[in-house]
């Protein structure tokens, strides 16, 4: 083994490559003596365990596809075809042109983010998207944060540290990721006190526990599950009610942040933001990547008293959102308020599909590869901790039935696209939904499918 670590060649000669040493107009003389290096550390192991060392030639090999994975972004655009609409592993919401236009329009140059442009003077940040959050939501004034978690935080942190927020036990949830709410209280300072059982809540359960130490009656909505049978949950117009008898404050994390009825288009009732805010809650938290359908952002809306006080708050500053999201947020909100969320914003455009248009879609996406496929009736999830149990009626491309080796092959090959393909496997079978795809990205399916070779 020793003379096999002999044989390594030595950094210069690896360097004298030249395909190698084509690219030193391109990158610094240092980086790449650093990236020979490395691949030389990984033949030593390699050796160390037991197997054959490359040649110089293959090192250097080595070396330049540890550059070409330099040069390629590992955050990549992909296609979704899983049927998931929120996916939250693939980014959660696809944005509008509009809104891609207003962050490529913020990301370039400068722009008046703390400036105004009428006195000439420092400005705030605050003012680009607020005015329009209060149109919507009926709202008094409205903050941006990073996303709803850190808006939630600010919230109980700025009112509650130190002091009890009282939350049906059934709402002491876990969102997601390992987050749970109790987590997150802890972190702000307040002091969780839970009322009620896991099914059920009763006004009473908040009336009885509100004392001199309550800052806040909380509601979170159960985004991401559903609890059946025998149970019963306090209304958000009924806990308002109470938190106004009281002179308590009612915050509500309502999670996903919808406008739209989504009963309209055959799912579940969701809250919707609007709503809350009638309803007289003192403050409303959401997030802009779900139901929104805008780019990752916490929004808390509700009276102007108390989103003043977490304007002030030191942590306002460590959760404040950037130039490039809050131009697409304010983008995506303009849909809303011109009334085209429905033909503009890409989740309603998916959630509003008609199953005729899927279908036809998925006959030419199944005519386009070289093995096999049917196209089957199936069902989208809406997914990103929304409506959770909703699904919506689709047809789905089957691929491969009961070809274990197969399918995976096929889901590997069109994970290693340009524009990867992503689908999703059941029963030993590869599905793809046209649901989750928008009609414009049909070609980059068709031409992946048509690549597939099953050889």
């Amino acid at each position: 083994m020793t003379g096999e670590f002999r044989s390594l060649p030595s950094v210069d000669r690896v360097l004298s490559d030249e395909r190698i040493k084509s690219r030193e107009s391109v990158y610094p003389h240092e980086l790449l003596v650093s990236l020979v290096r490395e691949q030389l550390d990984s033949e030593r192991r390699r050796i160390a365990s037991g197997k054959k060392p490359h040649t110089a030639e293959e090192i250097a090999d080595g070396v330049l596809a540890n550059m070409g994975s330099l040069e390629k972004p590992s955050l990549r655009r992909v296609i979704n075809a899983t049927g998931v609409i929120l996916h939250t592993n693939l980014g959660r919401a696809p944005l509008s042109s509009e809104a891609i236009a207003a962050m490529e329009t913020a990301s370039r140059g400068y722009c008046n983010l703390e400036f105004s442009l009428e006195s000439g003077k420092r400005g705030s940040r605050d003012v680009h998207a607020e005015s329009l959050l209060c149109r919507l939501t009926g709202a008094e004034a409205a903050l941006v944060v990073n996303n709803n978690a850190a808006a939630v935080l600010l919230g109980l942190t700025a009112l509650a540290k130190r002091k009890e927020v009282i939350v049906s036990r059934g709402q002491a949830v876990e969102i997601g990721g390992g987050f749970r709410v109790p987590d997150v209280m802890r972190q702000s300072g307040a002091k969780l006190i839970e009322v009620g059982t896991t099914n059920c809540t009763y006004i009473a359960d908040y009336e009885q526990a509100i004392n001199d130490r309550t800052a806040a009656l909380l509601r979170v909505h159960s985004s991401n599950f559903k609890v059946v049978g025998f149970t019963n949950e306090v209304g958000i117009e009924e806990l308002a009610a109470l938190g106004k008898k009281s002179n308590v404050p009612v915050f509500d994390d309502l999670g996903s942040g919808c406008f739209l009825d989504t009963a309209k288009f055959g799912l579940a009732v969701e809250p919707m933001v609007p709503q809350s805010i009638a309803c007289g809650v003192t403050l409303a938290f959401f997030s802009g990547d779900k139901l929104l359908g805008g780019p990752q952002a916490g929004i808390i809306a509700g009276k102007k008293e108390y989103i003043d006080k977490l304007r002030r708050h030191p942590l306002m500053r460590a959760m404040r959102i950037d130039k490039v999201r809050l131009a697409g947020l304010s983008a995506t909100l303009l849909h809303y308020l011109k009334g085209e969320a429905e033909k503009k914003v890409p989740v309603w455009r998916m959630i509003a599909a008609p199953v005729a248009l899927i279908e036809s879609r998925a006959n030419q996406w199944a005519k386009a590869i070289v093995m096999q496929a049917e196209v089957v009736p199936g069902e989208s999830m809406v997914g990103g901790g929304s409506l959770p149990g909703g699904t919506l009626p689709t047809r789905l491309v089957a691929i491969g039935k009961g070809e274990q080796t197969l399918v995976q092959r096929l889901s590997q090959q069109l994970r290693r696209q340009e524009v990867p393909l992503i689908g999703r496997i059941e029963n030993d079978t590869f599905l793809l939904d046209p649901r989750s795809v928008l009609p414009e990205e049909d070609e980059i399916v068709l031409q992946a499918l048509r690549a597939f070779s099953p050889d």
